[in-house]
Parts: structure tokens; sequence; C-alpha cells
């Protein structure tokens, strides 16, 4: 896994004629692009300039040719879908970039401590305990939180090779919840329960609602500041401990920050959208290939990147049949090839 992983590391030039300033600001307007477009699709018809008067009237003294139904879909329909898409997406991505940069290997994602596994273990029991959508909201959070606490705290017990410890650990500790979940659904109710717990597990954001976005920004927002607080110290990440240290880094506490951060914004995410792969993963390779490896710049472009991409593929799951695709189906098909594409394109590959 090692050997791909390094295999895998973009180039470390970053001149690629486009200062990164200006790629963020492209990242901005696609972004701005793909949530504007998006409050056009569904079978509600809405044209975009319908769209902008909508929200213009909120701010300016815009005269209403709209009917009320109109502006009830955008408000109360399409606008918490499109945030939840964007905070889930930008939260994953930006977790994944902090990941990857900490253990040095890009096959990482923000599941490798067991933030999602624990959450997916704590929304199948609050549906097995017939809890509200809150009820699974916040068990699914705190047993994410859960999960990768019990797999840091473990790691501590190992003496040597700190990264490594937080790896194993974590895989071990995502196996323990997702054994819990198996049997779970194993003794749920084969005609209420079960389907529930399935249907959420592939991930959707077909229920998400205002009170939920409200809920999910508040630990995604204090993750992604934690992380940009020491977004200049994650570049140090990549260099070896003594090196690290030498530069008066303390990696111990740098990468504590970091894996609280990319926890908080995990969990939030699982529990408002379910289990929703590849973002995290994919996401940061393109955004490297995009503005370079600099966290500085990488974390924001990351961020708008994977919101951008996670409401197209959840246009995509609305739009695309007549019955909702889940989310976590979707960034499966479209994660795989591309993974492919990107193994392919390496060179040196075995040597």
């Amino acid at each position: 896994m090692e050997a791909l992983g390094k295999a895998l590391q973009p180039p470390q030039d970053t001149s690629r004629g486009i200062a990164p300033n200006v790629v963020l600001l492209l990242l901005f307007l696609l972004f701005s692009g793909v949530f504007l477009a998006s409050f056009c699709l569904g079978q509600y018809d809405i044209s975009i300039g319908q769209v902008v008067k909508i929200f213009a009237s909120k701010l300016l003294p815009v005269r209403q040719d709209w009917p009320q139904a109109m502006e009830t879909v955008v408000f109360k329909v399409r606008l918490p879908r499109i945030l939840g898409a964007s905070l889930v997406g930008a939260a994953l991505a930006m977790a994944g970039t902090a990941y990857q940069g900490m253990f040095k290997n890009p096959l990482v994602s923000p599941d490798i401590l067991g933030a999602s596994s624990g959450a997916g273990l704590g929304a199948a029991l609050a549906i097995s305990l017939s809890l509200s959508v809150y009820g699974v909201q916040i068990l699914s959070f705190v047993l994410g939180l859960v999960a990768v606490s019990l797999a840091y705290a473990v790691s501590l017990k190992v003496p040597r090779d700190r990264t490594l410890a937080l790896i194993l650990t974590g895989i071990l500790v995502g196996t323990l919840f997702s054994s819990g979940t198996s049997l779970l659904k194993y003794l749920a109710d084969p005609y209420d329960e079960l389907p529930t717990i399935t249907f959420w597990l592939m991930g959707s954001l077909a229920t998400t609602s205002t009170h939920d976005v409200l809920v999910a920004v508040v630990p995604i927002v204090a993750g992604a500041a934690i992380l940009y607080v020491f977004r200049w110290r994650m570049n140090v990440m990549s260099l070896s401990e003594d090196e690290a240290l030498s530069l008066g880094v303390e990696t111990g506490k740098l990468r504590l920050a970091a894996i609280i951060g990319s926890t908080l914004m995990t969990s939030a995410s699982v529990s408002v959208g379910g289990l929703v792969g590849w973002v995290g993963l994919l996401i940061p390779h393109l955004a490297r290939m995009l503005i370079g490896p600099d966290f500085q710049t990488l974390l924001p472009a990351s961020g708008l990147l994977g919101a951008a991409y996670l409401i197209l593929v959840d246009d995509m799951a609305r739009g695309f049949a007549s019955v909702e695709i889940p989310l976590g189906v979707l960034t499966s098909i479209l994660g795989a090839p591309f993974f492919l594409v990107l193994l392919s394109r390496q060179k040196g590959g075995s040597e």
C-alpha cells in the first residue's frame, strides 16, 4: 500500500503557469455556477433568471412575477439540499486532504480512523431504537467521534511509529464498528428497520432540511477552522519526524489537531448525508493537480471542488431516474473509473 501511495504522489513542481489565487477564483466561480444551476433541476421547472430574481427579492425591491409555490420550492426544498451537498462535499474533501498530508499517503480517506464506521453504527442503533431523525443524527455524530477517539487512544499505547499505529488501530476500530452495524442489520425488522438502515448507509440528501444544515454547519466550520489555523504547518508533515521537530513543529500536537478537525467534519457529514465514499479520496488528488501541494491553497481548493462535485453528483442522483439513486452508489461508480485512470497515468509505477 505504501509503494502504491508513493506512486500516486503528484509531481511537486507547482509551476503550472496560473497563480494559485487565480485557480481559487476559478474554482469559486465554478462552485457558484453549479450552485445556482442546481436550483433549475427538478420536476418543478424553474429558470436560472427566476432563481436569481427570487434570491434578489430578499435583498432588493424586486417586483414578484412568479408564483409563491416557486419560491417555496427554492427555499424550502432545493436550498437545504444544495447547501447540504455543499457542506458535505467540502467537509469530506478537506478532511481527506488533511489525512493524506498527515499520513503522507494519497490512498488515505476521511474514514481511515473509523469515523464513518462509527457514525454508521450510531445511525443503525438509533434506527433500531426507533429514535427520531434528530436522534439518528446525534447518535451518528457521537459514535463517529467515539470511534476516532478510541483509535487514537489505542495508538498511544504503541511505542513506535505513531503514524502506522494510527492507521492500524483505525482499521481495527472501523472493522469492529462495521461488525456492530452488520449485527444490527441482521437483528433488525426486515420489513421496516432493515430497509431504512440499508438506505441510510448508502447515503442520501433527500430528506435534508434547514435544521439539518444548521446543525451540521457548526462542527464542519469548527473543524475547517482548526485545519485552516494550522494550514502552514501541515506542509511540514510531509517531512520526517526529526526534520519536522528541527523546524520547531510538534508533530504530536499537530497530528491531534488535524484528527480533531477532520473528525468533526467527517462525523457531521455522515450524520447528515449517510456514508458517501470516494469524495475525500479523489477530490484532494484533483485539487493537487490544479493548484499544487501547498496546504495553504490546497485546503480551500479542495473545499470548493468537493462542494461543486457533490452538488453535481446529487443533481444526477435526483435527475437520472424516476427513483432517487443513493449518493454512495453514484460516487463509487464515478470514483472507481477515475482512480483507474489516475493509476494508468503514473509513470515508472513498476520501479
